[in-house]
C-alpha cells in the first residue's frame, strides 16, 4: 500500500507556477522600465534639438519668408510627387522600340490603285541637321524655340514671355511649349487638350533631353513633325511645296516652312498662299528680334516671297491613313512585313471618303451652332470588312487626333445592340413580352428617357423606342453583364469594356471603328466583320509581301442565324417606327441601326446599316461639354442618311438578311435625285442638301464587266507564240497532207 504524500513538503507543480508568475512579473517590469527609459531618452534628445533649433530661430519679417518658402517645398513635393504619379502611364510609351515606328516609307494607294498619300520616312536617307541650311534651322529655331539651345525641356522664361505677351494682347499669340515638348507629343502623345495631357508631354520632354542630344531632338522635329497637305517633315514638305531638295531651300522658302508648324492646314502655301508668305513674313521678323539675323540679311526674302508649284487643293483622307500606316506597323511587329519601303493598297474609297467629309463638316455647318457641338467622326465599312471612308475630325491641319479610331466615348444606347443580340441568343424574339417597369439593381434604379415606363412590350417595341429599363431587367434576370461584354467584344468592340451594372446602358467608352465593326456583323448574316484598312502589301520591285484575302484566316460566325434574323427584324424598324427616323433612305432601301445618347448629352450617335454598307456617326465636344439638347436621332441620323443616300445611288442593292422584302422593287438603287431645295441644290426631307453622286456606270454595266474580268482571271493561260506557230503549221500538214509530202525531202 502506497503511502500518503507528506503534507509539509511544497508541491512541485504550484512551485513551478511560482516561479513563472515571478519571471513574466520580472519581464513585465524590464518592460516597462524600458519602455520609460526611452521615452526619457527620446524626451531628452528631443530636448537638445530643440534647443539647438533655437539658435536658426527666425523673429520678425523674416519669420514670414521662411515660412513661406518651407509651405511652398512641403507643397512643391507633394505636387511633383502627384505629377510624376500622373506621368507614370506616358513613361510606359518609351518602352517601346519608339524610334523604330517612323521607320518605314510607305506610300498609299486607294481600292483602285491610285496614290493617296505617303507616311513614314527612312531616317538613315533623312539629311543630317549639319547639313541643313543655316537660315531654315535659325527660322525654325527663331519662331518655335529661340532658347532650345539653353533650356532643359521646359522653358520657364520662355512661359513667362508667352504669358506676358498673351496677356498684354487680350489672347493667345505665343504659345509656351519648347520644341522638345512638341517632339513629346508627336512621338508619344495626341493632341488632346488636357491638364493630363501637359503634365505627360512636360515630363516625356524631360526624359527626351536626358536621352537624346540636341541635335537628334532637333532632327526628330524635324523629320516628324505635320507639315500640311499630307506630308510629314520639312524634307517632304519642301519637295511637295517646291518641288526642290531641303538644302536648296533659299531664306524665303525656309520662312516659309518653319511658319507651318504652327497650323499647317491654315498656311499651307498650295491652299492659302497670301496667308502662307504673311506667316513667313513673321518668321522673318522673329529672326530679327531673336538677333539671330539682320534686317539687311532678311530684306530680300521679304521683298521676293517664295513661290510654290501650282498643285490642286488636294483632299489626303489622313485620318485613315493614319491608322493605315499604324496597322503596316502592327503587321510587321507580327512578322508578316519584313521590308521597310513598301506601297500599300488599302481599302478606302476616295469617292466615299469625300462624301463622308462633306456630309459630317456640312452638317457642323449648319447645325453645330445651334447644337452647340464642335466635332464629328464617321467610318463607313463595306459589309466584308473594308473600311471604305473614316472622317476623324472637321480638321487634320488643325488636330491629328483621330477620334474615329482613338477617343473613347460613352456609346449611350447604341450600346443595346449586344444586350439585346445576346437576348436573341438564349431564346428570345422580337415578338416575346418584357416589363417595361420601374426596377433597382443595387441602389441604382435608371429611368427611360421620357421618365415614363410602357408596361408590358415586345422586344421590338422596346428596343425601337430606346427603354431603358428593358435591357437592365435582361441583364440582371436574365443574361448577367459578363456575357453581354463577351458578346461585344467577340463581334468586335477592341476597347476594353467595364463589367459593372449600368454597361448595358452604353456607359462604357467604345471608339466610333468599334461601334461600325460591332453593327456589320449583322448585315453580313453573324459573320465577324474583320476591320482593315490594308487590302495588299507589296515593295517596289513588284513582290506581293502581304495580302489580306491569302494572309488572314477566314470570317467565323459568332451570331447564329436566328439571333441575326431576329435582331434585324427589330433594327430595320427602329427608321420606320422607332427613335431613327430621320435615318431612312430614299428609294425604299431598308436600313437597319440604333441611336445613342450620353448622358447630359455629351455624345449623340447613329450606327446603321443596309445590305451593302455599315456607316458609325458620331457628334461631340473634345472637352466633353454638353451639347444642345442633341440626340442620336437628330443629327447623326441625318448625316448618315446623307451619306447612305449618296453611297446607295445607281448601284446592286444586297439584301439585309433575315427580313421580309429586303429589297426595293427591281433590286437597284435610286438614280440621281430630283427633288431640289431653293437654293437649286438638292434636297432631303430633313431640309439638309443632299449629295449627288457622279454619273457613272450603271449597276447592269457594273455588274456585267465584273463578270468579264472574273471569266478572264479564271481563263486558262495564252498559249506561246512559239506553241501557236507549231499548231497552225501541223493544222496545214493534216489539211493537205498530198501537196506537203511532195514538198517534204
Amino acid at each position: 500500500m502506497q503511502d500518503d504524500p507528506d503534507p509539509r513538503q511544497p508541491d512541485v507543480r504550484e512551485e513551478k507556477r511560482r516561479r513563472r508568475r515571478h519571471l513574466l512579473l520580472r519581464i513585465d517590469s524590464w518592460i516597462d522600465s524600458t519602455v520609460w527609459n526611452l521615452g526619457f531618452k527620446l524626451g531628452e534628445i528631443w530636448e537638445e534639438i530643440t534647443i539647438f533649433s533655437r539658435r536658426f530661430r527666425v523673429r520678425g519679417w523674416k519669420r514670414v519668408v521662411v515660412e513661406i518658402a518651407d509651405e511652398g517645398l512641403t507643397f512643391g513635393t507633394a505636387g511633383f510627387v502627384l505629377l510624376l504619379a500622373l506621368a507614370m502611364p506616358a513613361f510606359e510609351e518609351t518602352k517601346e522600340d519608339w524610334r523604330s515606328r517612323g521607320d518605314f516609307a510607305v506610300t498609299f494607294l486607294d481600292r483602285y490603285g491610285n496614290v493617296v498619300g505617303h507616311r513614314g520616312i527612312i531616317h538613315e536617307d533623312a539629311v543630317p541637321i549639319d547639313q541643313l541650311p543655316d537660315h531654315l534651322v535659325k527660322a525654325v529655331l527663331a519662331t518655335e524655340d529661340r532658347r532650345f539651345f539653353d533650356h532643359f525641356g521646359i522653358d520657364f522664361f520662355g512661359l513667362a514671355r508667352a504669358m506676358s505677351e498673351n496677356a498684354r494682347a487680350g489672347g493667345v499669340v505665343q504659345g509656351g511649349s519648347t520644341l522638345t515638348q512638341q517632339l513629346a507629343k508627336n512621338l508619344f502623345l495626341t493632341n488632346e487638350r488636357s491638364l493630363e495631357r501637359k503634365i505627360k508631354e512636360a515630363f516625356l520632354a524631360l526624359w527626351l533631353e536626358a536621352n537624346l542630344s540636341k541635335k537628334e531632338i532637333l532632327r526628330l522635329y524635324l523629320d516628324r513633325a505635320y507639315m500640311g497637305a499630307g506630308t510629314f517633315g520639312a524634307a517632304a514638305a519642301a519637295q511637295f511645296y517646291f518641288g526642290k531638295n531641303i538644302t536648296d531651300v533659299n531664306l524665303a522658302e525656309a520662312a516659309m516652312l518653319a511658319g507651318l508648324f504652327k497650323a499647317p492646314a491654315k498656311y499651307a502655301p498650295h491652299v492659302n498662299l497670301p496667308a502662307a508668305r504673311g506667316r513667313a513674313n513673321e518668321v522673318l521678323t522673329n529672326l530679327v528680334q531673336s538677333g539671330m539675323m539682320t534686317e539687311g540679311q532678311v530684306v530680300a526674302a521679304r521683298r521676293n516671297p517664295a513661290s510654290v508649284i501650282d498643285r490642286a487643293e488636294l483632299a489626303a483622307p489622313d485620318y485613315f491613313l493614319d491608322w493605315a500606316f499604324d496597322e503596316v506597323q502592327r503587321l510587321a511587329d507580327e512578322g508578316k512585313i519584313k521590308k521597310r519601303s513598301l506601297i500599300v493598297r488599302t481599302t478606302i474609297d476616295m469617292g466615299l471618303q469625300q462624301a463622308a467629309q462633306e456630309a459630317v463638316e456640312s452638317s457642323l455647318r449648319e447645325y453645330g451652332e445651334s447644337y452647340k457641338v464642335k466635332q464629328g467622326a464617321l467610318v463607313m465599312i463595306e459589309n466584308g470588312g473594308d473600311v471604305r471612308a473614316m472622317v476623324g475630325g472637321r480638321d487634320y491641319g488643325e488636330s491629328q487626333f483621330n477620334r474615329a479610331t482613338k477617343a473613347l466615348r460613352q456609346p449611350g444606347s447604341s450600346f443595346k445592340l449586344y444586350t439585346y443580340t445576346l437576348a436573341m441568343e438564349n431564346g428570345f424574339t422580337p415578338d416575346t413580352m418584357i416589363s417595361d417597369a420601374p426596377i433597382t439593381w443595387n441602389n441604382w434604379s435608371p429611368q427611360n428617357y421620357a421618365r415614363s415606363y410602357k408596361g408590358r412590350v415586345t422586344m421590338l417595341s422596346a428596343m425601337a423606342q430606346s427603354l431603358n429599363t428593358v435591357p437592365v431587367r435582361l441583364a440582371k434576370e436574365k443574361l448577367g453583364v459578363k456575357p453581354i461584354v463577351e458578346l461585344a467584344r467577340t463581334m468586335g468592340v477592341a476597347t476594353p469594356l467595364r463589367s459593372d451594372k449600368t454597361v448595358p446602358l452604353g456607359t462604357s467608352e467604345v471608339t466610333v471603328l468599334d461601334q461600325a465593326t460591332g453593327y456589320a456583323v449583322m448585315p453580313a448574316g453573324g459573320v465577324e466583320a474583320r476591320r482593315h484598312a490594308i487590302a495588299q502589301v507589296s515593295d517596289y520591285e513588284g513582290e506581293i509581301l502581304y495580302d489580306f484575302n491569302r494572309d488572314e484566316p477566314a470570317a467565323k460566325r459568332i451570331v447564329s442565324e436566328q439571333a441575326v434574323s431576329s435582331m434585324n427584324r427589330i433594327l430595320t424598324q427602329i427608321p420606320v417606327i422607332g427613335t431613327a427616323k430621320r435615318a431612312a433612305l430614299e428609294g425604299g432601301i431598308v436600313t437597319g441601326g440604333k441611336t445613342g445618347t450620353s448622358q447630359s448629352y455629351r455624345d449623340a450617335w447613329f450606327i446603321g446599316f443596309t445590305g451593302n454598307y455599315t456607316a458609325a456617326v458620331w457628334f461631340g465636344n473634345d472637352d466633353f461639354t454638353s451639347m444642345n439638347n442633341m440626340t442620336g436621332g437628330s443629327l447623326p441620323a441625318m448625316t448618315f442618311k446623307k451619306l447612305m443616300d449618296y453611297a446607295h445611288q445607281g448601284i446592286e442593292l444586297k439584301p439585309i438578311p433575315g427580313i421580309e422584302n429586303p429589297l426595293p422593287r427591281g433590286n437597284h438603287a435610286p438614280g440621281l435625285p430630283l427633288a431640289s431645295a431653293k437654293d437649286g441644290t438638292n434636297a432631303t426631307p430633313n431640309g439638309m442638301a443632299q449629295l449627288v453622286r457622279p454619273r457613272s456606270l450603271s449597276a447592269d454595266s457594273t455588274r456585267i464587266l465584273r463578270r468579264i474580268s472574273k471569266d478572264l482571271s479564271d481563263a486558262a493561260p495564252l498559249p506561246s507564240a512559239q506553241k501557236v506557230a507549231e499548231v497552225s503549221v501541223r493544222g496545214s500538214i493534216e489539211d493537205k497532207p498530198n501537196q506537203t509530202a511532195k514538198r517534204l525531202p
